[in-house]
């Protein structure tokens, strides 16, 4: 059975990622957020489990230096 890929627009990133969409853009310019995915004309949105995952990798961070 194949995984099922879901999609977020740039105004659902709000609900994951508390940042600006200026901001979203310019950490994906310096490749520090998952890449975009082309929909369409004028229209993309970033695959949710990449975006989960993320947060996951910016907890791992918060936790190893903690515990250091």
């Amino acid at each position: 059975m194949k995984d099922v890929i879901r999609f977020v627009s740039k105004k659902g990133l709000k609900e994951f990622v508390p940042y600006s969409p200026q901001h979203i853009d310019r950490l994906e310019k310096a490749g520090r957020f998952p890449k975009r995915v082309k929909l369409g004309p004028g229209r993309v949105a970033w695959v949710l489990s990449e975006i989960e995952d993320w947060i996951q990798g910016i907890v791992a961070k918060r936790d190893a230096k903690t515990a250091s």
